[in-house]
């Protein structure tokens, strides 16, 4: 694995929203899913919106790899499960992100639920 470039993740970052695809065990790839995506610091971070209960998440759990779309670029990752540690700094990259969904909306993302789906998203070095 390496980090993203200075580039990549600006260009992920700034996209409203990025597609994920979880592979499926036989090395496919499954279905694309838009959700929100949020930078911090050098990483990238996703959550579901429904939880532990989320059929993305539960599909990205089986092989922690797939491939994202945004900023015109698509990656083939790995999706690295994150402790609370990182909670408070995380919730403030999406609340600045997408402020404008201020309430209900941007409150899907901040529950506890959802924190508990906090994946770091990696990218797949050139070599692998």
């Amino acid at each position: 694995m390496t980090g993203w470039t200075k580039d990549e993740l600006t260009k992920i970052g700034r996209a409203e929203e990025i597609d994920i695809a979880a592979r499926r065990p036989g090395g496919g790839l499954r279905n694309r899913v838009t959700i929100w995506a949020v930078a911090h610091g050098d990483a990238l971070y996703i959550r579901s919106v429904r939880g532990r209960d989320g059929a993305w998440f539960r599909a990205v759990q089986e092989t922690h790899e797939g491939r994202v779309w945004a900023g015109g670029m698509g990656k083939d990752v790995t999706f690295v499960e994150v402790d609370g540690d990182l909670e408070a700094e995380i919730d403030a990259a999406y609340r600045a992100k997408y402020r404008r969904y201020a309430g209900r909306i941007l409150d899907s993302v901040l529950t506890s639920g959802a924190r508990s789906t906090t994946f770091k998203v990696e990218p797949h070095s050139k070599a692998s």
